[in-house]
């Protein structure tokens, strides 16, 4: 069973930057696609970014296009969001999982990283 654990949350003020981190468990990590969601209070989860098993194609929400970037290292099982130019509006609980295009692959899902930005 894959584990996932997230990390690199925060408090920042808007216009301000975080780096996510999700470390995964499993052989199969480096043929996998990878992606990033989130889930703001009284919201559902929404797709926020993925990745494909190379790296070499990204994909984003309109939301977050041109300020987030989504990476992967095969070599450490670990997949990154890099945020720049945050918003009020991505202040949520932020998760990875395995990704078949937005949407989550896994039904188990890691402990998330929470994501606040004052405005």
């Amino acid at each position: 069973q894959v584990q996932l654990v997230e990390s690199g949350g925060g408090l920042v003020q808007a216009g301000g930057s975080l780096r996510l981190s999700c470390a995964a468990s499993g052989r199969t990590f480096s043929s996998t696609v990878m992606g990033w969601f989130r889930q703001a209070p009284g919201k559902e989860r929404e797709f926020v970014a993925s990745i494909s098993w190379s790296g070499s194609g990204t994909y984003y929400a309109d939301s977050v296009k041109g300020r987030f970037t989504i990476s992967r290292d095969n070599a450490k099982n670990t997949v990154y969001l890099q945020m720049n130019s945050l918003k009020p509006e991505d202040t949520a609980v932020y998760y990875c999982n395995a990704a078949a295009g937005t949407t989550p692959l896994y039904n188990s899902w890691g402990q998330g990283t929470q994501v606040t930005v004052s405005s």
